[in-house]
């Protein structure tokens, strides 16, 4: 990484301010921008999120936001309302009150003397959704949009649920924002209100997991916020970015394909990070091409960025399994727009022996009905490029599953884009689910997950309108497996593995099941990439401002740990300690860690365990706070059962203490 101190403009830092809304709630900005900016105005730079501009993303903010300030531009971090030190309660993601914050905050900056009038918003993760989702509401004064890891269907394509069975990040996920909303403002900022405003969120933001286990089906809860209820809806620039480890590299191409704005296109060998600390890498200057969007659709100055092909990938080559990389070897493609005219679906047949065909016709039947412990090398949903929080070796869970692979290929085989897997199947049981991996075979049999999907069989017709199925009858379903950019190398087999347990990535079907898969009625479908790579500009190496000073206290560590108990019962721990910094131009210590644990008492099992619990501390002089949050799932062929309890203490003295036990029903899932 290049540590860049010297810009164009000279910068000045805003620590805190405030942005009335109509309402009179105040939220709390931090704002990077030219020192000449009141005499010379510039565009604004907007990235609105919940996850505090004073202390938790305050390093991120700090490698980026100098550096696109020092460019020409005002860079405005806001803390959504009830988060940081803005006032107010959250109560969920992306409400209606959100998204119409996000709108009032626009006008407020473009309205501002050291405001040329355009804004432009970028975000990765919450900032990347909420960026397209305040598009479609097309606030005036927003020209363009930057959005990294994010998704424009909340229900089909986020944390919550893949294609209609429930992930166990969606657990995961609630417990991190029950633990975070528990935190104070800065006393720092807010002076003596600081004790009010803590308690009424501590009263009021609630157990977010209630409502989304209530949301099992694809209803008008998840509807709101998904751009792709109307694409049409969003008039100004797209460029979206994310990477192959990421969650969400399926949004960019169904971007690319459903907008109608000007649109750009990028998807790497990423994590869930920022491109110019991707990992894994190789990183590119994010900051560069960045800047030469805003320069484009904010300055007018033609940059040739849109000169250049639609959509950029990168293509992977083999990689060892393994849980993390520090890099994937490949090489980057351009796509002139999406669909590709360089890429053409090809049809590949299973046979009951076990091969699967190139163009060949499917023979035979197969059943699957895989314990509830396959998937114990499946990784993260979304990977934060944490060591074991990707695929590793796919040799167990392909044991216990229904495989087919090809013979060595004759030659090298590109796919790049989503492949799919149509199926005819009877099923024993009313709910099922079905997983499907594509697998790289090294010659030495070390087996990769290139990629995978999942179905919640219930949901084949619909996700708004799921339907049991019926034992005995013959069903059929199309299973979408996420895209990727890969080559298979010449002498390396295509391996396609079928379980209907995928643990502890995926919650079970209510009991055990067992599919017939009618191979004669199912087809694999690759999306196969011949052509040349396209014209392409270097990315160049990453570069950014210089690094918060913080001083490390105690150090953290991250752990992925998957124990066997020899009777037959698993338990993955997963434990993230952030360990101890203090933040030096502020003088805070920031503490944070979490524990989570998936059990499953044997491979008969289909009613988990998952608890999740997290510490975090806060501290300055004589002030200190420190909060506990504890979440446990479990479920009955029935129902889910939730107990979660949070705790708070001001200094020495319990603040605030609540417990939650809820009964959900199971609706198909």
């Amino acid at each position: 990484m290049k540590i860049v101190t010297e810009y164009p403009r000279s910068v000045r830092e805003i620590e805190h301010g405030g942005i009335r809304m109509p309402d009179g709630t105040v939220l709390a900005a931090r704002i990077w921008m030219p020192e000449d900016a009141a005499s010379q105005p510039v565009p604004a730079i907007l990235e609105y999120l919940p996850y505090r501009k004073n202390d938790h993303t305050l390093p991120r903010d700090a490698a980026r936001a100098p550096y696109i300030a020092g460019h020409g531009y005002a860079y405005v971090r806001v803390d959504i309302r009830g988060c940081g030190e803005s006032e107010g309660v959250m109560t969920d993601e992306y409400t209606a009150q959100e998204l119409q914050d996000g709108c009032d905050v626009i006008a407020w900056l473009a309205a501002q003397d050291w405001c040329d009038g355009g804004i432009g918003m970028v975000g990765i993760s919450w900032g990347g959704f909420n960026g397209l989702q305040i598009a479609a509401l097309q606030p005036p004064a927003l020209k363009a949009v930057v959005s990294l890891c994010s998704t424009d269907d909340r229900y089909a394509d986020d944390i919550h649920y893949m294609g209609g069975a429930m992930l166990c990040e969606q657990l995961s996920w609630a417990a991190t924002m029950f633990s975070l909303n528990t935190l104070p403002p800065d006393p720092r900022h807010v002076g003596d209100d600081w004790r009010a405003m803590w308690q009424e969120r501590l009263e009021g933001s609630g157990l977010w997991l209630k409502n989304w286990l209530m949301h099992q089906r694809r209803d008008e809860f998840w509807k709101h916020g998904s751009i792709c209820e109307d694409y049409s809806a969003v008039k100004v620039p797209v460029y979206a970015a994310s990477g192959w480890a990421d969650g969400y590299p399926r949004t960019v191409f169904r971007l690319m394909e459903n907008l109608t704005c000007p649109r750009k296109g990028l998807v790497g060998p990423w994590a869930h990070k920022y491109p110019h600390i991707g990992a894994p890498g190789p990183a590119i200057d994010w900051l560069t091409e960045e800047l030469r969007w805003w320069d484009q659709w904010l300055k007018g100055i033609e940059t040739g960025i849109m000169d250049e092909p639609q959509l950029r990938l990168f293509m992977q080559d083999h990689a060892e399994p393994k849980g993390a990389y520090e890099t994937r070897d490949g090489r980057w493609v351009a796509e002139p727009s999406w669909p590709s005219p360089n890429v053409e679906r090809v049809a590949w047949g299973m046979i009951g022996d076990g091969a699967l065909v190139r163009g060949g016709s499917g023979r035979g039947e197969a059943e699957i009905a895989t314990p509830a412990t396959v998937g114990l090398q499946a990784g993260k949903w979304c990977s934060y490029a944490n060591p074991g929080d990707q695929p590793g070796e796919q040799g167990p869970d392909d044991a216990d599953s229904v495989t087919f692979q090809t013979a060595p290929l004759e030659s090298d085989l590109e796919i790049a884009g989503d492949a799919t897997l149509d199926i005819a199947f009877t099923c024993d049981r009313p709910v099922a689910l079905i997983a499907a991996r594509l697998v790289d075979v090294a010659p030495d049999g070390a087996a990769t997950r290139v990629s995978f999907g999942v179905l919640n069989l219930t949901h084949r017709d619909s996700h708004e309108t799921p339907a049991p199925l019926k034992p005995g009858e013959t069903h059929r379903a199309r299973v979408p497996i996420k895209h990727v950019a890969q080559t298979f190398r010449k002498g390396h087999r295509l391996r396609l593995s079928l379980s209907n347990t995928y643990f502890p990535m995926v919650w079970p079907a209510p009991e055990a099941a067992a599919l017939t898969l009618d191979l004669t009625d199912c087809v694999l479908s690759l999306p196969e990439r011949s052509g040349p790579d396209g014209a392409l500009r270097d990315l160049g190496a990453p570069k950014a401002a210089p690094p918060l000073r913080v001083e490390t206290l105690e150090k953290g560590g991250y752990e992925w740990l998957i124990e066997r108990d020899g009777q037959g019962g698993v338990r993955v721990t997963v434990t993230d300690d952030d360990g101890a910094i203090r933040i030096i131009d502020n003088d805070l210590n920031v503490t944070a860690k979490c524990t989570e644990t998936y059990a499953l008492d044997g491979p008969d099992d289909h009613a988990p365990t998952a608890r999740m619990e997290w510490n975090q501390d806060m501290a300055r002089g004589d002030w200190r706070v420190r909060t506990l949050t504890e979440t446990e799932v479990t479920s009955t062929a029935t129902d889910w059962k939730i107990r979660a309890r949070l705790r708070a203490w001001d200094g020495d003295e319990l603040a605030h203490e609540q417990d939650w036990s809820e009964t959900i029903p199971r609706d198909l899932v």
